[in-house]
């Protein structure tokens, strides 16, 4: 049963083509697949009727109520069909670059003091964080909107300080309304008749956090500006403009409905019984606070994380996969469900670091922060009555195995951007499934244990306890099992085969590939937070495939405004070939950026080249090259960002 979210899209792969029917109906539904499972029935027609067929699988689309409407994506190839569907239903806008980094959570950090401890913490360990998150206990008794002023009694102060270190607050925001005559946001919606509303005309009234609590109609058009407007900060006097959102129990959360949500005959703006449109409210409200961050300063993009989602929320908002356990199924989990949300629209997925419920021992939270460094919401959380698990409370070891999965994180920041700006352009997912670009190989097809990240990494985190290897898939581009190449991320050791490798790993080891065709950019000076990386120099890693070639792409903007709409940023193509490196501009580059080339590394070469030269502006100097490991290492380009420039190895 779906807990939090409701996608109704699904997808059908066969080596020859690929489709998708999308099924849009925001009432409860279930699917029912038929695999190629043969039951007695069917053995017996086929027996009668002397085929030997196969049937093929099929879906079995039930809602309770609506109409049918369905949208079939006709492909004919993976990467096609999840175009397709999100040319239907929307891509996630560009993020801000903050949100992209690591994120530190729990219910609930205590109090102001708490909360500047912790991120001194992580400066005091240098280990890098961008985002501190308050969960319900920041609330004046779970008054959405307040402060407890006993807790958090000077939050502007409390912000500003994490500010001026580059880092962000998030606050939690849900939808359910403490029913206190006091409580102006009751208040208001008692009085214009904002609230859901029973059969009988009544203010709905169930039970959540707050106790008892109603649950505002986001779906009349007036509700949702009202709750904006909360966010204005003439109203809600103690954030700043960049404070973001959580909206959580959005779906709506009701521990005294049935099924713990709210009751299926309540009325909705418009007269729409629940039952219609439940799988709609979070996205209603969603819609609300996204309108509210816009309006309070509309050249900041927003940045939201929800429970609750329907098809197109990813327009507004990121997701996670809810309240998970410390345990090692739910870790290798986070990868299928993410995965799987990533090609119905929402490449924005994450699952709670280290779990939810429970107290993960050292190697599972080891684990597990390195498996969230490559999915792409990044972000620690864990239950009010857990252990704290900050990463400096475990043994050094562990503190830094996490220090070291955290860095690498930000070190990948530049792809995981680019990638993001390239799904807002195109709507190819940012994590991808193997078979996306390889689907001929049959193997591949259900391996949902590993992941690309875009088609320039492949990424198998160590998911299973006490583990000195582990087996990875390299597959196929076509029917005569030939491969692409791969390089080891961290020594550019080059893998050739195709099938399942054994691979050692240690407990810092994070099996990660870079797909030899492929460049990518990569920040390699740590710093506190993401933001204060903006200026930070780039090194280009370019790994060759067996034609000697490669290419890939770079975007750079402001990381924050919606600037980059008016053509404020630079997004270069970069071509390596026949021993040459060269750029190619696409759009005006009218950003400019203080960053600058200040490493080229090549993998694949056969030899280290005699000399280097590179041409800026006409100018010809040499450069100095040595070989490090697997790959030869080009020092000190100092290229700006918006520079065209040509590079060529010369072999004596």
């Amino acid at each position: 049963m779906a807990l939090y979210g409701s996608v109704p899209v699904i997808y059908g792969h066969g080596a020859q083509r690929t489709a998708g029917v999308y099924w849009q109906n925001a009432a409860e539904t279930w699917v029912d697949i038929q695999t190629s499972e043969t039951n007695v029935v069917s053995s017996l027609v086929n027996f009668v009727s002397g085929s030997r067929k196969t049937p093929p699988p099929g879906a079995h689309f039930i809602s309770e109520s609506g109409i049918v409407d369905a949208f079939i994506m006709l492909g004919p190839k993976p990467i096609d069909t999840f175009k397709q569907y999100a040319a239907l239903t929307g891509t996630h806008e560009l993020p801000q670059l903050f949100s992209l980094a690591y994120h530190q959570s729990r219910w609930n950090y205590n109090d102001e003091r708490d909360v500047t401890a912790v991120s001194a913490k992580f400066d005091e360990y240098n280990i890098p964080m961008d985002t501190m998150w308050l969960d319900i206990e920041y609330t004046d008794g779970k008054r959405y909107f307040t402060w407890d002023k006993f807790k958090f009694p000077q939050p502007l102060t409390m912000i500003k300080n994490l500010t001026e270190l580059g880092r962000h607050l998030v606050v939690i925001i849900d939808p359910h309304i403490k029913r206190d005559n006091g409580y102006f946001f009751h208040q208001d919606c008692t009085e214009k008749g904002y609230y859901v509303k029973t059969r009988e005309g009544n203010d709905y009234e169930g039970w959540c956090w707050p106790g008892s609590a109603s649950y505002p109609d986001f779906f009349n058009p007036d509700v949702r500006q009202y709750y904006a407007s909360q966010f204005d900060l003439s109203r809600f006097q103690t954030v700043t403009a960049d404070v973001m959102l959580w909206n959580d129990m959005n779906e709506p959360s009701v521990f005294n409905g049935p099924e713990i949500t709210a009751p299926k005959d309540l009325v909705h703006y418009g007269n729409w019984e629940h039952r219609d449109v439940h799988n709609l409210y979070g996205h209603m409200h969603l819609m609300g606070t996204f309108a509210g961050l816009q309006q309070r300063d509309p050249n900041q993009r927003p940045f939201i994380l929800t429970r609750a989602h329907f098809a197109g929320s990813q327009r507004y908002a990121a997701i996670w996969t809810g309240d998970n356990l410390a345990d090692w199924p739910h870790l290798q989990h986070s990868i299928k469900m993410c995965l799987t949300e990533a090609v119905a629209g929402f490449s924005f997925c994450g699952a709670d670091v280290g779990g939810f419920f429970g107290n993960p021992d050292a190697e599972l939270l080891e684990r597990w922060y390195q498996t969230g460094a490559f999915l792409p919401f990044f972000r620690a959380h864990a239950h009010i009555d857990t252990k704290r698990r900050e990463p400096w409370l475990y043994p050094e070891r562990t503190r830094l195995v996490i220090q070291n999965a955290i860095r690498k994180r930000y070190s990948y920041l530049p792809l995981w951007y680019t990638a993001f700006y390239e799904l807002e352009q195109t709507g190819a997912p940012v994590i991808r499934p193997l078979l996306t670009h390889y689907p001929l190989d049959k193997e591949a097809f259900g391996i949902d244990n590993q992941l690309l990240v875009q088609d320039r990494l492949l990424v198998k985190p160590v998911m299973q306890q006490g583990v000195s290897k582990v087996d990875v898939y390299f597959p196929a581009i076509d029917d005569k099992k030939n491969g692409d190449l791969w390089y080891d991320v961290d020594t550019y050791e080059r893998q050739e085969r195709v099938g399942y490798v054994s691979v050692p790993v240690t407990e810092y080891k994070i099996p990660v590939w870079q797909r030899g065709g492929s460049i990518l950019a990569k920040k390699e000076r740590p710093r506190r937070s993401a933001p204060l990386m903006l200026h930070d120099p780039y090194t280009l890693i370019i790994c060759l495939d067996r034609n000697g070639k490669a290419a890939g792409t770079l975007y750079l903007d402001d990381e924050k405004s919606y600037d980059y709409r008016q053509g404020q940023y630079i997004y270069v193509s970069y071509e390596f070939s026949e021993n040459q490196l060269t750029t190619r501009f696409i759009g005006k580059r009218q950003y400019k950026s203080d960053a600058w080339i200040e490493r080229i590394v090549i993998a694949g070469l056969e030899r280290v080249p005699s000399s280097v030269g590179i041409t800026v502006n006409g100018v010809k100097q040499s450069l100095e090259s040595t070989r490090q490991g697997g790959a030869v290492v080009i020092r000190k380009p100092d290229v700006k960002m918006d520079i065209d420039f040509l590079l060529i190895l010369h072999y004596a």
